[in-house]
C-alpha cells in the first residue's frame, strides 16, 4: 500500500460560501475520497489548525507520500513543520504540491527559489498539453484536455529547471505556464501540478484525478535513508567502516 497523507489549510472552504459551496467537505477530503477507492493507496488528512498542523516527524516516518494544498495562509505554517517536510523528502519521501502550493513553506524550501508567477482571476479556461505522453504521471491522457475554468497562471515561474516538464498551459487570455513539473531532491521525487483553484470544481474532473493518482504512484518511494555524514575507517582496517 502507498500511504498518502493529503495536507490542506481548510480555511477557504470555512470563510467563503462560494468555495465551501464547490468543496463543503474540504479540499482534503475531496481529493481523499478518489484517492482512496485506489487499491493500492491508503488515505489520510491533516489541516493547518490541528495540533502541529497535524505533522509530527513520527506521522511522516509512516507517509509515503503528502500531498500540499495552501494558499491563504501559507505564513502560519510554523517553519519547523516545513523543515520536517523538507527533511522527510530529502529522506525519500514523496511529495505532490498543488495549485498555489508553490508559495508553501515546504515547496519552497525544496526549491531554493521565491517560486514567483504572475496570476489574475478572471476565470479563463485552460487547455493543458501533454508534452511528455510516454511518463508515468501522463499515462491515460489524451494529447489535452480543457479546464472550463481556472485561476491563471503564467511565466515566468521563478522556480529551477525542472527535471521533466509534462504539461504546459494555455489559457484563453493568452498566457502559457509550465503546468505539471517533477523534480528530484535528495532521495525525494517531486511533482508540482498547478490546476486546483478552491473556486473551481478542478479535483472532480477525470484527467486531474487520473493525474494525482499517477503521481502518487510516481513519486512514491523507491528509497528512504537519511544519507549522514559520518566519520569512517578504511574498508581493510579491521574496523567497522561506520564508527
Amino acid at each position: 500500500m502507498i500511504r498518502v497523507l493529503v495536507w490542506n489549510e481548510f480555511r477557504h472552504e470555512r470563510t467563503s460560501e462560494r468555495v465551501k459551496a464547490v468543496y463543503p467537505e474540504g479540499i482534503h477530503n475531496a481529493i481523499a475520497e478518489f484517492l482512496g477507492k485506489e487499491e493500492d493507496i491508503e488515505v489520510r488528512t491533516a489541516c493547518l489548525d490541528e495540533e502541529n498542523c497535524g505533522i509530527t516527524k513520527e506521522i511522516l516516518d509512516e507517509t509515503d507520500v503528502i500531498m500540499w494544498w495552501g494558499h491563504m495562509a501559507h505564513g502560519e505554517v510554523p517553519d519547523e513543520v516545513a523543515a520536517l517536510v523538507r527533511d522527510a523528502v530529502l529522506d525519500g519521501m514523496g511529495a505532490v504540491f498543488l495549485h498555489s502550493a508553490h508559495h508553501s513553506k515546504p515547496f519552497k524550501a525544496l526549491m531554493g527559489t521565491s517560486c514567483n508567477l504572475t496570476w489574475r482571476e478572471t476565470g479563463d479556461s485552460e487547455i493543458l498539453w501533454v508534452i511528455d505522453p510516454a511518463h508515468p504521471i501522463t499515462r491515460g491522457i489524451d494529447r489535452y484536455f480543457r479546464l472550463e475554468h481556472e485561476e491563471t497562471y503564467g511565466e515566468p515561474f521563478v522556480i529551477p529547471n525542472p527535471d521533466k516538464v509534462l504539461l504546459i498551459g494555455n489559457y484563453s487570455g493568452g498566457e502559457v505556464f509550465r503546468s505539471g513539473v517533477t523534480y528530484e531532491r535528495g532521495n525525494g521525487k517531486i511533482f508540482y501540478f498547478q490546476p486546483g483553484h478552491e473556486t473551481f470544481p478542478t479535483f472532480r474532473v477525470p484527467e486531474v484525478q487520473t493525474i494525482i493518482k499517477n503521481a502518487v504512484r510516481f513519486v512514491a518511494p523507491a528509497y528512504r535513508e537519511n544519507i549522514g555524514c559520518p566519520h569512517v575507517n578504511t574498508v581493510d582496517s579491521g574496523e567497522p567502516y561506520v564508527r
